[in-house]
């Protein structure tokens, strides 16, 4: 018999609390029988059934396994673009600290969620550049997106299906050739001035990489800092206001089979987010066949339970009245 669980600290603790609770009840036995007569075979009979099944309770808590099997464990593994928007909108401060801030704070612990999983990093404005390779690496990642700011990409405006095409393009030129699970995660305020989108949703819709997009700031969206200042709308010479465009977000990952999610004050669905990429199927990456045991805990603790039953609808009196 193998036990799963062998903390014998916590049994050892169990069992004198018994022992003590029990030494209780036979000294207050004791100092009754010295006055009345109580009947000792019944008492025996009580206190051997007590400690049966808690005795059995014991031996469910350790776990007990009987008999052996053998196990495949299987490792599986996706491959994830993060291709995260640093047009100069994504400083706007409708989301605390900034959209871009708050961005990285929480993909930072996304990517903790995937960690058999192959990520790599897009950034994009009006062009898209590769951040980071695929790579199983989880601290270059981590890395790289610490590094993140809207100075790294030019600012001429925001388009969309850049960062989707070379994702569509890498996925494609993957030396590895293995059939993978491929997504997008998608992260931006929505802004798009680009005239490709309609092409490359329909080059990954037939490609099955899906895309979860997932939008960030409000609708009410914030002016964006510049400098000492904010950026100015040249058409009206008043600050620029940034707000979430939902529409191309939601178009993007319903046409591709992925989901939209959103990012901000009053909408956080980055667990929702993780949910829906850990429920992607991924690739058999590796396999082990492992011995493993069956726990058997179950028929011990419901025979103690039975046992414990009995004890309390059927007293057993010790007194003789």
């Amino acid at each position: 018999m193998i036990w799963a669980y062998p903390d014998n600290y916590s049994i050892l603790l169990l069992a004198a609390v018994f022992v003590l609770l029990y030494a209780i009840y036979l000294y207050r036995f004791w100092k009754i029988n010295q006055k009345i007569k109580v009947k000792k075979r019944r008492l025996v009979w009580k206190m051997t059934l007590r400690t049966l099944y808690f005795t059995l309770f014991l031996i469910a808590f350790a776990g007990p396994s009987i008999g052996n099997a053998m196990k495949e464990i299987k490792q599986e593994g996706k491959d994830i673009f993060l291709a995260i928007d640093l047009s100069r909108s994504m400083n706007a401060e409708d989301i605390k600290p900034s959209r871009l801030q708050r961005v990285k704070f929480e993909l930072k612990n996304l990517v903790k969620n995937f960690s058999s999983d192959r990520l790599g990093i897009i950034i994009f404005s009006s062009e898209a550049f590769i951040q980071c390779p695929l790579t199983f690496d989880q601290n270059v990642i981590q890395l790289h997106l610490d590094g993140l700011n809207s100075g790294l990409v030019p600012n001429a405006g925001t388009d969309i299906a850049a960062p989707l095409k070379m994702a569509y393009s890498k996925f494609l030129s993957d030396e590895s050739q293995e059939p993978k699970s491929k997504a997008v995660i998608l992260i931006s305020d929505g802004e798009d001035f680009g005239n490709e989108l309609e092409e490359t949703m329909e080059q990954l819709n037939q490609s099955g990489i899906k895309v979860f997009s997932l939008g960030v700031g409000t609708e009410t969206g914030s002016t964006i800092p510049r400098g000492s200042g904010v950026v100015i709308d040249q058409s009206n010479n008043r600050p620029a206001i940034s707000r979430l465009i939902s529409t191309n977000l939601k178009k993007i990952a319903s046409q591709t089979d992925g989901d939209y999610f959103e990012l901000s004050e009053e909408s956080q669905e980055i667990p929702q987010l993780i949910d829906a990429i850990s429920k992607l199927e991924g690739t058999v990456m590796a396999s082990r066949t492992v011995e493993a045991s069956s726990n058997k805990y179950f028929y011990f603790l419901l025979a103690g339970l039975i046992l414990a039953i009995i004890d309390s609808i059927l007293p057993v009196r010790t007194l003789s009245i």
